[in-house]
């Protein structure tokens, strides 16, 4: 089964809660505070390997959550790191934020990670808030927050040579002869319905992938017959190479050159680049009788039409090694010309930020939303009151107080922020 889509949920792990400690030792009169911090929460880490076919395993496991970070202790003692999470794709795979097109991290590197969503940081216990001001902290930091996304994942298979055409045109056949590929063969329509990769062979030192695509038809582009999932593979191919059947089909009346022109039409319509790709044309089937009367209008055709074109019989292996030798110059002249890349190893996708908005939601009840914010209230203990003294010097900092005027707010409302409500005085 070649699955190459799926919807998933990922979640980091919250970040350890500081400790509220105190020394307290026989002969040690003035103890003072010793709060461990949390452990930071584990990561959700995406890598890419070449040993991942499809996206089969998250058709069955939609939910990731990474391990929170252990609480820290008295005598300074730090929280456990929570344990993250590594998930394998597939080389080729693209990470999305559900519903939107922007992709977040495109996985086309064999070991690329990319860290989708970061653990909460923990947080600081009451040893780190001792200054000669304030010699007895009775607060301490609460651990950030986990971060929550829903992905979409697509695969687009990564091969040098993308094989085209219509179907039953021969570009199963074709890959079973030149690689150990064993695609589904027989002598009727659409007997591909997933694509099949095969290395194949021109030398010691060369060889390349190869992917067979299912055939395409008439209105691909717009997604008939499942055009625009199978067009998508095709993407990522340095080369195309168009199958086409020049003994005219089942009964030999259809015309190779109208088939060779509706997928090329296709193509174009779908975009993405994949017009501009190199294109050679193999002239398949050319060992049936059917093949004499198509060919010399075929060949004449494409090589006005500025295409080279191989006759071949993919089923006796006749012509197929001066066509691997082409698709090899091309992939090589393609490689000489390539500048070096160098591909980050490990990707950190942002954090959503969320800018600080304000909204009236009656006459005397305000709601306040930001990332920044709505984080600081988080990593505040509401039941200690120093810590709610130091969350209002904090928003004062911020100038949410001013803010808040701004907009009218009176002393007597309410101002909830991330589920809290706190009320407004002068």
């Amino acid at each position: 089964m070649f699955i190459d889509e799926a919807t998933i949920t990922v979640r980091s792990g919250k970040g350890g809660d500081g400790a509220v400690s105190f020394r307290r030792e026989k002969f040690v009169p003035r103890g003072g505070p010793d709060g461990g911090d949390g452990g930071r929460g584990g990561d959700i880490v995406f890598v890419a390997r070449r040993r991942a076919r499809t996206l089969l395993r998250f058709r069955y496991d939609r939910h990731f959550a990474a391990e929170p970070g252990g609480n820290g202790t008295g005598n300074k003692k730090y929280g456990k790191n929570g344990k993250g999470i590594t998930l394998e794709v597939p080389v080729g795979t693209i990470v999305y934020e559900q519903g939107s097109d922007e992709p977040l991290v495109d996985l086309a590197r064999d070991g690329m990670r990319a860290v989708i969503c970061r653990g909460g940081r923990g947080g600081r216990g009451n040893a780190h808030y001792a200054t000669p001001v304030r010699q007895v902290p009775r607060f301490a930091e609460m651990g950030e927050p986990a971060e929550e996304r829903a992905l979409r994942l697509e695969l687009k298979l990564l091969a040098d040579v993308g094989l085209i055409g219509l179907p039953n045109a021969g570009k199963s056949t074709l890959l079973s002869h030149v690689s150990a590929a064993k695609p589904k063969i027989a002598d009727y329509p659409f007997t591909t319905l997933e694509p099949h990769l095969g290395v194949v062979a021109v030398s010691v030192e060369r060889s390349f992938v190869m992917a067979d695509l299912p055939g395409l038809i008439e209105g691909a582009s717009q997604g008939r017959g499942r055009g625009t999932e199978f067009l998508r593979h095709a993407e990522r191919s340095r080369l195309l190479l168009h199958i086409v059947d020049a003994s005219g089909g089942f009964a030999g009346e259809a015309d190779p050159w109208e088939g060779f022109l509706t997928i090329n039409r296709e193509i174009a319509l779908y975009g993405a680049g994949l017009e501009q790709l190199p294109m050679l044309v193999a002239l398949n089937k050319t060992d049936l009788p059917d093949a004499a009367e198509y060919l010399p209008d075929l060949q004449r055709n494409l090589e006005r039409a500025g295409y080279r074109a191989f006759p071949i019989s993919a089923a006796t292996g006749e012509g197929v090694q001066p066509l691997l030798y082409a698709i090899d110059e091309i992939l090589r002249q393609q490689e000489e010309a390539e500048a070096p890349v160098e591909t980050p190893e490990t990707v950190t996708v942002p954090r959503v930020r969320r800018e600080l908005e304000i909204a009236r939601l009656d006459e005397h009840l305000w709601e306040v939303t930001g990332s920044g914010i709505e984080r600081l209230i988080a990593m505040t203990d509401m039941t200690s009151e120093e810590g709610v003294r130091r969350l209002q010097t904090s928003l004062e900092r911020m100038g949410l107080f001013a803010m808040l005027r701004e907009r009218g707010v009176q002393e007597g409302d309410f101002v909830r922020i991330r589920g809290i409500e706190l009320e407004y005085t002068e």
